[in-house]
């Protein structure tokens, strides 16, 4: 059985995962699920049980096992991003609004991330570090402008995880500091990467043809099949 804390945000409750099912659990700390079994006979993390007997681990078991100290004081951060180096008049907007924003709500900043890259990209430096911080417990709030300076797709994702790890995510939505140009060139790379898949399956199928050991092995199979 799931156990959850809540807490408000925009005015709608919103719910953190302090409980976990072995699965969920097994992904957490990338270990299969008969790892944990194992490890649940053998004494290494035990497994609590509910009044039916299914297993469920907790996070205060997570932070143990991974040695983090669940007492240290988690930061409160700012993070901005743009795609160029160009739009750094752009990230010095978002900079400054977000600090006006966190200040007027008293709220004080621990650390502010700047970060250049695609909305796209799932490498950026900066980003993953602040992906681990949150995983490691480090960090309570992130503050962003917009869903796309966090990530161009997927944010819904990427915000239920993280509120695995009791991390709030406040979006401001300031339309202004989201640049239309960088979604159409985000799009444009879409269809570039797909437009390449594309060619490449044609040349495949090209070469395919041209090779009469191969179509005679196809034809072969496909008549055993029937």
């Amino acid at each position: 059985m799931l156990k959850y804390t809540y807490h408000i945000k925009g005015g709608e409750l919103m719910k953190h995962v302090e409980n976990y099912k072995p699965k969920e659990f097994s992904e957490l700390l990338n270990v299969s699920v008969k790892t944990l079994q194992r490890w649940d006979r053998e004494g290494i993390l035990k497994a609590y049980r509910t009044p039916t007997n299914m297993r469920y681990y907790t996070y205060k078991q997570y932070l143990e096992f991974k040695g983090i100290d669940n007492n240290n004081e988690r930061k409160i951060i700012i993070y901005t991003r743009v795609s160029t180096n160009n739009q750094k008049d752009d990230l010095v907007n978002q900079v400054k609004f977000l600090q006006d924003y966190v200040n007027a709500k008293g709220i004080i900043a621990d650390e502010i991330i700047q970060d250049i890259g695609s909305g796209l990209n799932y490498n950026r430096k900066h980003w993953n570090r602040l992906l681990v911080e949150c995983m490691e417990n480090k960090v309570k709030t992130i503050v962003i402008t917009h869903k796309d300076r966090f990530i161009r797709f997927g944010y819904s994702w990427f915000e239920k995880f993280l509120q695995r790890f009791n991390v709030e995510i406040i979006v401001v939505n300031n339309e202004l500091l989201s640049p239309q140009e960088e979604l159409v060139q985000d799009i444009i790379s879409i269809l570039h990467v797909f437009s390449c898949r594309i060619y490449g399956l044609r040349k495949y199928k090209k070469q395919i043809k041209g090779d009469d050991e191969v179509v005679k092995s196809i034809q072969n199979r496909n008549k055993s099949n029937k």
